[in-house]
């Protein structure tokens, strides 16, 4: 077997930019949730990650870095979360949103030593933000959360729940994500087949009055959908339990909501809302075209971005969880490879998005590397039209952090 060159690994994917290679595995190893914006200015684009030594090891904290030419990457500046060398305090998962005020607010999975699920999803929303473009940052009040008949009956059993990605305008110009939420282990009545098993269920919350710059405690948020039950999609071979997580979403031309998820079933699943998140159709599997074959997938995250042009892109790994000696619960090694397939508008279709062909663009052939020894690729990544380019930022192996340049030849060569 050939040793790895850890000087080079970095390179298999082949990436266009290089955001970030760490050079040390303790405390720095595991990067992921790579989630490019932005700047309020518009003059830089702002990176923000979840960084630890290894995910689940209880050391999570937020970092930022920026650049103002696509090439050039500041070292990540620490914003939040666990400090070098300690457990506890957790951050995870922030998300920024960026007010019409100029205010950056990051909301993040908050450890507040009370756990339910585990030590990383369970948690309160915390916040902190930024009035000088992120350079420095100010800790607010932690965001109320609904609760619903899934969460823990003590009040003071923190929600299980993670927020995977930039939030998006509804029809009304207001900001609006969806997030995962898993049961309480308190309902649970009989023993999870594994991690990929536990009952959970995707729900939005849609920030009302952010674009004024409050104070984090003056937040007023909604949340969704209006019957605080989610959206679920049966696990096989126990219909009784709903594995239905991290929804991505788009705003349709029609003002409508699209959104696709992951599921443990081998496809994307996917739903629409007409009134902003406040109601959703019965969730079914995502297909290429009314009538055509469904869209594999693991489970894994499976993005949608609304691009400039009016299309959407759809970033996906196009199996079924199946993928050589590995099955399903097999996530850190059936995320891979990374593919791509254009989404055009149908009005009148029963699935309002028709795909193409699907075309792969990132692979890391199976060589598992970092801490995780995965082999995982564009799991939990972003993308920006800026400076010229459009990119896709993505984690390798929840370790580089790297950008591939989606060209337009890429989006038209397709067949739908």
């Amino acid at each position: 077997m050939t040793a790895i060159d850890k000087t080079e690994e970095w390179k298999r994917s082949h990436p266009d930019i290089v955001v970030y290679i760490p050079q040390e595995d303790a405390y720095t190893g595991d990067n992921e949730h790579f989630l490019v914006f932005e700047s309020p200015g518009g003059n830089e684009l702002l990176a923000l990650w979840t960084q630890s030594s290894v995910e689940g090891h209880g050391d999570n904290h937020l970092v930022l870095a920026r650049s103002q030419d696509l090439v050039t990457w500041s070292e990540p500046q620490y914003v939040v979360g666990t400090k070098r060398g300690a457990r506890g305090d957790q951050a995870s998962w922030g998300f920024p949103v960026v007010s019409a005020q100029g205010r950056i607010y990051v909301f993040y999975t908050r450890d507040v030593g009370v756990h339910d699920l585990d030590t990383q999803t369970s948690g309160t929303m915390g916040c902190v933000y930024s009035d000088d473009n992120g350079h420095t940052w100010t800790s607010g009040a932690d965001v109320e959360m609904k609760r619903n008949r899934y969460d823990h009956p003590d009040p003071n059993v923190p929600r299980n729940w993670i927020v995977w990605q930039k939030p998006i305008r509804d029809s009304k110009g207001r900001w609006l994500v969806g997030y995962t939420q898993w049961s309480s282990l308190f309902h649970a009545t009989e023993t999870p087949l594994g991690w990929y098993s536990k009952d959970s269920r995707a729900m939005f919350m849609r920030f009302d009055n952010l674009d004024e710059g409050p104070d984090p405690a003056e937040l007023r948020i909604t949340w969704l959908p209006d019957d605080n039950e989610g959206l679920a999609v049966p696990f096989p071979d126990r219909p009784h339990l709903s594995v239905a997580q991290e929804p991505g979403i788009i705003l349709l031309p029609d003002g409508r909501i699209f959104c696709a998820m992951r599921t443990f079933t081998g496809y994307i699943w996917y739903s629409v809302s007409s009134d902003d998140g406040g109601s959703w159709s019965e969730p079914q599997m995502l297909r290429y075209r009314d009538g055509g074959e469904p869209i594999k997938q693991p489970i894994a995250s499976c993005p949608l971005y609304q691009l400039a042009n009016g299309n959407v892109l759809l970033v996906f790994h196009n199996n079924d969880g199946h993928i050589g000696e590995y099955k399903p619960q097999h996530a850190l090694h059936n995320r891979r490879p990374a593919f791509i397939a254009v989404g055009e508008y149908h009005p009148e279709a029963e699935q309002p998005l028709w795909f193409s062909k699907p075309r792969q663009i990132l692979d890391t052939d199976g060589v598992t590397f970092g801490p995780k020894g995965t082999s995982e690729i564009a799991t939990y990544p972003s993308l920006t039209e800026w400076g010229g380019r459009r990119v896709l930022w993505y984690p390798d192996r929840k370790h580089f952090l790297l950008g591939k340049d989606i060209p337009d030849a890429w989006l038209a060569d397709g067949e739908l």
